[in-house]
């Protein structure tokens, strides 16, 4: 299987993004499509289909697999590099650049089909500090590749949070005067 790329030619940094999938972000606790339950207006006809089947989702009860799924999505939260495990660690009221960055797994197929299923790719997306991105797109790194954090951004997480404890610390008022 050759690995994926963007419109561009550049490496997303798998084979098969729906290996990459946990779950749709629309699956809830009991089984059911909550994109046919909070937006039937959007897809009228897959709504009543999913209504038909008491909104079971049609992965989980027939021989779909999500990549058979119009409204299929995942869109990962973790908050740290899936490729190196390094954790976010953002500043409140700082314009610092974030050390992870969302990285698209899933591209449109051909861009001059709008919406429908020959051009509609799912939006399936991980997070990646901005150090692995660069190898994955750059150096046909693999997403899956078992590395350790650049020591780079290290240095940038270690520093963000020596500048977080230095917040939490208590000073008093005739400290904080001299200071």
């Amino acid at each position: 299987m050759a690995m994926e790329t963007t419109a561009s030619g550049t490496s997303v940094g798998v084979d098969n993004p729906y290996d990459h999938v946990e779950r749709c972000d629309y699956l809830t606790d009991d089984g059911r499509c909550r994109f046919a339950i909070e937006h039937a207006d959007r897809d009228p006809s897959f709504a009543r289909a999913r209504n038909a089947d008491d909104y079971d989702c049609p992965v989980g009860t027939s021989s779909w697999e999500w990549r058979d799924c119009p409204k299929f999505q995942s869109i990962d939260r973790s908050h740290e590099c899936v490729r190196c495990g390094i954790a976010e660690v953002r500043m409140a009221h700082d314009d610092d650049r974030p050390l992870l960055e969302i990285h698209h797994l899933s591209y449109r197929r051909d861009d001059s089909v709008a919406d429908t299923d020959a051009g509609l790719a799912h939006e399936i997306t991980v997070e990646l500090c901005r150090w692995c991105h660069a190898k994955v797109h750059n150096a046909w790194a693999r997403i899956d590749d078992d590395v350790n954090p650049a020591t780079e951004a290290i240095a940038e997480q270690q520093a963000r949070r020596s500048k977080e404890h230095a917040e939490f610390g208590f000073h008093t008022a005739a400290e904080r005067h001299q200071e």
